[in-house]
């Protein structure tokens, strides 16, 4: 082990040791950018027993192009920590393109709207992705649970955006997390869906691909080839919501 990272771990052990805050059980793994070579790749670090784990290592977050700041991404901005909620570009023809987002202050919950330039360098912080089975939804909240305690946890509906429209019985979906705080939820990139009701394929189509509006039987209308049927199993883009192909059967 190298001397820095040696010093890296006495450091966080101390601090460990001095806060009663978490139970010896309680122990996160935070994933930790790696400062002292450049090209090194991301290091996993298990952290027990801290206060505030995140407060030891927010500062060592990527770097980030504003083009890649994403809604549900962590960010710090003027020593303060922010979610991402909304993030939109804008080309402002030769004065260069801009990305506008909407920040909500992780501890005060205040929202801030500012502008990033598309190529200014952006702190990420490193959240942690934790797996979890979906449960069932309940109003607007979503019960989940931890497959390896089982204990649940609530959610708010809203975490996971458009995408709840997907969720299933058991489904096993990641939770983003920030100092313990969900932050974030995402279902399954592809998913296989039911067509509930689709309109007859149309005679005497061009060989140009033609699309349809079809709706599945979570209640979702998508575009899809015209050649589908109500009936059919697609499988379906849950981060673009677009279909990509017919289910094998």
């Amino acid at each position: 082990m190298q001397p820095l990272r040696r010093r890296v771990f006495r450091s966080l052990f101390a601090l460990s040791s001095s806060s009663s805050s978490y139970s010896r059980g309680a122990i996160r793994t935070l994933h930790i950018a790696s400062q002292h070579s450049a090209g090194t790749p991301e290091r996993l670090l298990p952290l027990g027993f801290l206060g505030t784990p995140w407060a030891a290592v927010q500062n060592r977050g990527a770097k980030v192009l504003g083009t890649d700041v994403r809604p549900g991404n962590v960010v710090q901005r003027k020593d303060r920590v922010y979610q991402v909620l909304k993030a939109q570009h804008t080309q402002h023809g030769r004065g260069g393109a801009t990305i506008q987002v909407e920040l909500r202050d992780v501890d005060s919950g205040n929202k801030i709207i500012e502008r990033f330039r598309t190529d200014e360098a952006i702190e990420r912080v490193f959240v942690e992705d934790k797996s979890f089975t979906f449960l069932y939804t309940e109003g607007d909240s979503i019960m989940l649970m931890e497959p390896n305690t089982f204990e649940q946890i609530e959610v708010h509906k809203d975490l996971f955006g458009k995408a709840a429209a997907y969720l299933k019985d058991e489904m096993k979906v990641s939770l983003q997390l920030y100092d313990g705080k969900p932050m974030s939820a995402s279902v399954p990139t592809r998913i296989t869906c039911t067509v509930a009701e689709a309109q007859d394929p149309m005679k005497g189509l061009t060989a140009t691909p033609q699309y349809k509006k079809v709706l599945l039987d979570n209640g979702l209308t998508v575009q899809a080839p015209s050649f589908i049927r109500s009936g059919d199993q697609i499988v379906m883009n849950t981060i673009e919501n677009t279909y990509i192909t017919r289910a094998k059967e």
